[in-house]
């Protein structure tokens, strides 16, 4: 496997600049074995069906860069992950500059307090004081959305951005960058899920800044994802388990529940049809081809990057010679990349017993 093989070409004009208005006006690419079809994501509730669950991450974004001065040296800092101490690591730039024990004064923010605690490379960990409540304050004050680097923002995040870059399941802060399947969902379209008797079950994965960290290297399999938190209730669980033996699909809105689901069911004991288990706790799972998958029939999820590991991963979901051709077909058509951009809708390439994506019914 080299990342040759998950490469492509994209135009520029295709990148979104900011997402659709409204967010369900954004178009749908369905790919299914025999071939690509053209929709748009108010079609979905049509595309599912009584007993289909639906699985949303409802992490939300935190104002997670920050900047900094050690003396006369410029330092940026976005926030990664959270300890379980309170502490933070983070990603830093100019963080040769650093050492233990080096007080930083945030920009914005001169109350907050910031000691550098280790620091390896480019990550260090960070300690902002014992009252979260402070540091809460100064992100919102001080802090930047962290948008994703291929959002053109020369003078830094628009004010909509805030809004923008929330999905509408947002409610527990903690991510540095946005599940971005979710941004397509407005009351309306939940509303008229639920009236189809689509179930929705809620996890958690506070997604990490290490999601913008490009492939380095022409071997995949090299690479290291960032552990994120995250976790999935015994309350989700259950509802996710339910699913198959009524004969409903599970549909994983957004790559970040897909990979926490299939965390989950690394130790759900190999039964198909309640494929995870209640988890709660740190993931770096990486999906590439070859990997099989366990905990969801469908997978809706945006257009991603050449040579990302998010691309490998839908290659492992759907094939990769089908993701290819769908690629190729987005790209002729028009449709808008990464996470401003249009969505797709994935069926699994393997067949899952006892639900409707064995039986050949297609969404």
């Amino acid at each position: 496997m080299r990342a040759e093989e998950f490469d492509f070409a994209l135009p520029e004009r295709l990148i979104a600049q900011a997402p659709a208005r409204p967010r369900d006006a954004a178009r749908l690419l369905l790919v299914r074995p025999e071939g690509c079809a053209d929709r748009g994501i108010g079609d979905l509730p049509a595309l599912l069906g009584p007993g289909d669950v639906m699985v949303v991450n409802d992490t939300r974004v935190i104002p997670a860069r920050l900047r900094a001065r050690r003396g006369a040296a410029a330092i940026e800092i976005m926030l990664n992950r959270a300890e379980p101490d309170g502490t933070w690591e983070a990603l830093v730039r100019n963080a040769r500059r650093l050492r233990p024990g080096d007080a930083l004064q945030v920009e914005g923010a001169p109350e907050l307090p910031c000691r550098v605690l280790a620091r390896e490379g480019g990550t260090a960990r960070l300690d902002f004081g014992p009252d979260p409540a402070v540091l809460a304050a100064a992100l919102e004050r001080a802090g930047e959305i962290p948008l994703p680097p291929y959002i053109a923002r020369p003078e830094g995040p628009r004010p909509e951005d805030r809004e923008d870059y929330q999905t509408l399941f947002a409610a527990r802060p903690g991510a540095v960058a946005a599940p971005t399947a979710s941004l397509h969902f407005t009351p309306g379209l939940v509303a008229a899920l639920e009236a189809r008797g689509v179930r929705r079950a809620t996890v958690t994965l506070h997604v990490g800044a290490g999601t913008f960290l490009p492939l380095r290297g022409e071997d995949p399999r090299a690479h290291r994802l960032h552990a994120e938190w995250g976790e999935v209730t015994p309350e989700a669980a259950a509802i996710i388990n339910a699913a198959r033996p009524a004969g409903g699909r599970i549909l994983a809105i957004g790559t970040t529940a897909l990979r926490l689901l299939e965390t989950a069911a690394q130790g759900a004991g190999g039964d198909p049809l309640r494929p995870v288990r209640p988890f709660r706790g740190l993931t770096d799972l990486y999906l590439l081809p070859g990997h099989r998958f366990r905990a969801a029939d469908l997978l809706l999820t945006n257009f991603h990057l050449p040579r990302s590991t998010l691309f490998m991963l839908v290659s492992a979901f759907a094939g990769t010679a089908r993701m290819r051709a769908a690629y190729a077909h987005a790209i002729a058509a028009g449709y808008r990349f990464y996470s401003y951009g249009d969505a797709s809708l994935l069926t699994r390439a393997d067949a899952v017993a006892g639900s409707r994506a064995s039986e050949g019914q297609q969404p």
